[in-house]
């Protein structure tokens, strides 16, 4: 791990950290002092583990080692919310890691992904319920693949979500195709050019598109991007 992509998990920990009111051990405190703000650094990935408590781990393991796609972890997802609810239950998700280890040719034993499960329930489920959201399972993603980052800042209200799903289906079949969504994602980056980069369409289009049904982009996949949780 190098340059700005060490930069970017040293953010991330301080951050987590801080939210979970926890301050740094001695060996994490070094290692930001060491690495925190040269551009040029570099780091092991074994190293890096050493310094980090198990939760830490769990997440670098899977972003420098196994995920490099937000496609595949988009079209995972969308195999194992077969309800399109938005979120996947304990068991739902030891079968969603065990196909993103599978999809990075990497074998693992029943019980290191049990551990896994366990792990990602306890940093991610909030309210206890045994269930994780997209935009939770997706902090696995590398920062540069986490596009669901830039569409937070981005998200309508149901109202103003239906009005703008409506708006571009544009034959009113009820789903949206891929050129539909090229429309919609234009005019979003339009809008919203601090949050989204224009050139990054395609990377948006290809990744949202991993969970349509065939080319269909339904609503309820739509609204896992695009529409904000109201209390």
């Amino acid at each position: 791990m190098d340059g700005k992509e060490l930069q970017n998990f040293i953010q991330e920990l301080q951050q987590a950290r801080k939210k979970a009111g926890l301050d740094l051990t001695p060996e994490m405190k070094a290692f930001v002092d060491q690495y925190g703000k040269a551009t040029d650094g570099k780091i092991g990935i074994v190293e890096l583990a050493q310094i980090l408590p198990t939760e830490e781990n769990f997440l670098l393991f899977f972003r420098c080692q196994q995920l490099k796609s937000s496609e595949d972890f988009m079209q995972t997802w969308r195999k194992y919310d077969s309800d399109h609810s938005g979120f996947i239950d304990s068991e739902e998700l030891k079968s969603f890691l065990k196909d993103l280890l599978q999809k990075a040719n990497k074998q693992i034993e029943d019980s290191k992904l049990t551990e896994y499960t366990e792990i990602m329930l306890r940093m991610f489920d909030a309210n206890n319920d045994g269930k994780l959201e997209l935009t939770e399972l997706a902090r696995l993603l590398p920062v540069q693949e986490n596009f669901l980052i830039k569409f937070q800042g981005v998200k309508m209200c149901a109202k103003e979500f239906n009005k703008a799903f409506e708006m571009y289906d544009q034959d009113g079949n009820g789903y949206i195709d891929e050129n539909e969504l090229d429309a919609l994602l234009k005019d979003l980056c339009e809008k919203n050019k601090k949050e989204l980069d224009i050139n990054n369409l395609a990377t948006y289009k290809k990744s949202i598109m991993a969970l349509s049904d065939g080319g269909k982009l339904y609503r309820a996949e739509l609204a896992l991007i695009l529409c904000a949780e109201e209390n």
